[in-house]
């Protein structure tokens, strides 16, 4: 019963957290004249994926990475073929032209290259250390625009109260990673009780656990009309996701799987993100979110059926 209570005092948090991090995070950007998308790429991603670091860490350390590998896999699923779903489905996002650009290539090619370094069935410290440079070097492009955007700017219109944003921002971030934290343990414990396979566990239960906070700021974000926070959120999540968690995992802890239920959680991401790709005008209409929420069945169809084939 407590792993139930938790997994529901994750869930409230969560909510809290991102309703207080959006605020936040609109209110930095407006105040260091940054487009919100920028923040929510790097920020925002940042503190929602702060429990999937939490997890990749312990598990590392622990001699169990394959949690780590699973958990940033999955949440990787989670937060385009249910989370974005989700938001896409109350309504289309407008996607900024610089997400187009930078972020999204990025986010395919992750899976990619993880496909790569794992054809040997073991992503090994130096594969780790590859991805983390790859993750540098993004992360050294969405500063080098922030700049940009900053030095474009002639400048602030109003009088931001950059203290209460701050405020909420960091107040938010505490609620989004005790919310990871609940929702992590209960979910491990109510599916340890099961003896599933330790890869198979991160890629579902506690990959949904630590995708909460994305799902709780992206909806929220969307509720309040900020497109590209929520879009900004999910891409950038994602990208920490497969090159900063993986690597962290990767390098603490050599990382050893099976190839067939890896290329499962691989193959739904890239699809999953295919889909989502903007047209010329930039618009992601509904039906696809219903199409992502169709994938996302088909991913836990095919994760399920692993766990009982291997």
């Amino acid at each position: 019963m407590n792993d139930y209570l938790g997994l529901l005092a994750g869930v409230v948090a969560a909510g809290i957290g991102g309703e207080l991090f959006v605020r936040g995070a609109v209110g930095l950007a407006h105040w260091a004249r940054i487009s919100p998308g920028i923040i929510g790429a790097t920020v925002a991603a940042f503190a929602t994926s702060s429990p999937e670091l939490s997890v990749s860490v312990n598990s590392a350390l622990n001699g169990t990475p394959e949690i780590a590998l699973g958990d940033a896999l999955g949440s990787n699923v989670v937060n385009v073929a249910l989370v974005l779903a989700l938001a896409l489905v109350i309504a289309g996002i407008q996607s900024p032209r610089d997400s187009v650009k930078r972020d999204f290539p990025v986010a395919l090619l992750v899976p990619v290259i993880t496909g790569v370094l794992f054809l040997d069935g073991v992503l090994s410290r130096i594969d780790g250390v590859l991805l983390l440079a790859l993750f540098a070097a993004w992360l050294t492009a969405a500063v080098v625009e922030a700049r940009r955007q900053r030095s474009a700017a002639e400048a602030v219109l109003g009088t931001p109260r950059v203290g209460a944003a701050l405020a909420f921002g960091v107040v938010g971030l505490g609620f989004l990673v005790l919310a990871g934290n609940f929702i992590v343990v209960a979910a491990k414990g109510i599916a340890a009780t099961y003896g599933i396979d330790e890869f198979i566990i991160g890629a579902t239960l506690v990959a949904i656990g630590t995708s909460t906070p994305e799902l709780a700021t992206t909806v929220i974000a969307k509720l309040r009309g900020h497109d590209e926070v929520s879009l900004g959120t999910i891409l950038g999540s994602n990208i920490f996701n497969g090159l900063l968690i993986v690597a962290v995992a990767a390098i603490i802890h050599p990382i050893h799987a099976d190839w067939r239920e890896v290329a499962v959680a691989l193959v739904c991401g890239l699809i999953a993100l295919g889909v989502t790709w903007p047209p010329r005008n930039g618009f992601i209409s509904r039906r696809r979110g219903v199409v992502l929420l169709a994938l996302y069945a088909v991913y836990i169809v095919a994760i399920a059926q692993g766990a009982t084939s291997y």
